[in-house]
């Protein structure tokens, strides 16, 4: 059954608008609640709840611990933290489930909730269409909201947990860092990391207003990082998203290195040390070709699963895999987290830079296909390939295409747009069949 709230990555949307209103974030907590008590005792059952730094943050934390309350269901907040900090204090304090008030890359005046299970780890997809099923039912009327105090132990906790997983025989002592922290949530933990880890850090995009978050800047706008790594002759660059569940890298020369190029480096680094396991990395459809070819010349095999990190961790549970990942900057260290977290991969590669040398030497051998992407605004989501334009368009790309490229059609998860990516050896391939699939679409599908 098709989720009507519920997307890859949680529910987003416009605050105060539907699913953002009060009266369904009361509701989404109550449903939360209400599923959890079966399995919990009602008096020690407690919910961890964390934010980004969008200004409406406070406000839905509010409204959702509120509709936790109703269901018998208390609350505890971290605060300002980042969405992976949420799903590692879950486990590790044992609550009962975690939420996350963030819409991650979106621009501020967009948010979301994010829900973990005890686990750790997100609700599978049949707990989702649970839940959903009882916030769409019947109107409850809204308590006050709830304003709750963050507890900055978690903060603590979450650093000391990150600061355990540096690689081993590695130091980061006077290592020159930039971190680009998008105003969101890791404006605070990013520096204070790598801070206590002995690196010479270089901050930016720190101060945040409510308004501010990915606005130019962190990983969906590297390039001022890329000139600043280079002003500052710094060993390594890294931009966060707004909630800092991905983070993308810059060399020392100003080369920008996305989850692919990560991706290679670490799974590297892992076989070298005989702890790949299965001599297997778990991508999406998205990761380039270049990646598999040069893994497959390792001997190391790329397994492609859907878009989505939920996605990437069942293929990574189900091969036995360790290292998985988007090319998006989304890294899952299996072996550490359940979730990825780009705090603990920006340790990792730093790490991996102070033991093995620059991050253009572990990345050598890349050669990155030309690939494009095209957005195309849909009224409506019906099977692309029951399309006759859209099926015919894609045949004639495949074909043509052959072994030197491929083509991925899907819809986002998040938004109303039909997304085609083409990628091929020969940059003006990529550009044709990009502009005939996304016109066939738009021509049958635009707005």
């Amino acid at each position: 059954m098709a989720k009507q709230l519920f997307g890859t990555d949680g529910i987003r949307g416009v605050p105060g608008k539907f699913p953002l209103d009060d009266a369904t974030l009361f509701r989404v907590g109550r449903a939360l609640g209400k599923f959890l008590r079966p399995s919990e005792n009602a008096a020690t059952a407690a919910v961890l709840i964390g934010m980004d730094t969008r200004e409406s943050g406070a406000h839905i934390s509010g409204e959702i611990a509120a509709g936790l309350a109703a269901a018998g269901v208390s609350a505890a907040s971290a605060g300002v933290i980042t969405t992976p900090g949420v799903a590692c204090l879950v486990k590790q304090k044992k609550f009962a489930a975690g939420i996350v008030v963030s819409a991650s890359h979106n621009p501020y005046h967009d948010n979301g909730i994010k829900l973990f299970a005890a686990s750790g780890m997100k609700f599978a997809d049949e707990i989702e269409e649970q839940l959903e099923a009882e916030i769409l039912s019947g109107e409850i009327k809204p308590a006050e909201a709830l304003w709750l105090d963050a507890d900055p132990a978690l903060d603590a906790a979450y650093l000391e947990f990150l600061r355990k997983l540096i690689l081993p025989s590695s130091s980061l002592k006077g290592m020159k860092i930039v971190l680009d922290c998008a105003n969101g949530a890791a404006f605070k933990l990013g520096p204070e990391l790598f801070h206590s880890l002995g690196a010479n850090v270089v901050a930016i995009n720190v101060t945040p207003d409510g308004k501010n978050i990915n606005t130019d800047c962190g990983s969906l706008h590297p390039d001022k990082l890329q000139h600043r790594v280079i002003a500052e002759n710094a060993a390594l660059g890294v931009a966060f998203d707004g909630d800092a569940d991905r983070a993308l890298f810059v060399s020392a020369t100003g080369k920008l290195v996305d989850g692919d190029g990560i991706l290679l480096a670490m799974a590297r680094y892992l076989k070298s040390i005989g702890k790949l396991k299965n001599d297997r990395v778990v991508s999406t459809t998205m990761a380039n070709l270049g990646l598999e070819r040069v893994l497959e010349k390792e001997g190391i095999q790329l397994a492609r699963a859907d878009v989505g990190d939920r996605y990437v961790l069942e293929e990574m549970i189900r091969g036995g895999c360790n290292l998985g990942g988007e090319q998006s900057g989304h890294i899952i260290f299996l072996d550490d987290a359940t979730t990825g977290d780009g705090l603990l991969t920006a340790v990792k590669i730093a790490s991996l830079v102070a033991l093995s040398g620059p991050l253009d030497e572990l990345v050598t051998g890349l050669k990155v296909f030309p690939q494009i992407i095209r957005n195309v605004k849909v009224r409506s989501k019906p099977p692309l390939s029951a399309i006759p334009e859209v099926a015919k368009a894609l045949a004639e790309a495949t074909k043509a295409l052959g072994n030197s490229g491929r083509v991925v059609l899907r819809y986002s998860g998040t938004e109303p747009k039909a997304r085609v990516m083409v990628e091929a050896e020969r940059a003006e391939d990529v550009e044709r069949w990009a502009a005939a699939i996304a016109g066939a679409i738009e021509t049958t599908l635009g707005i």
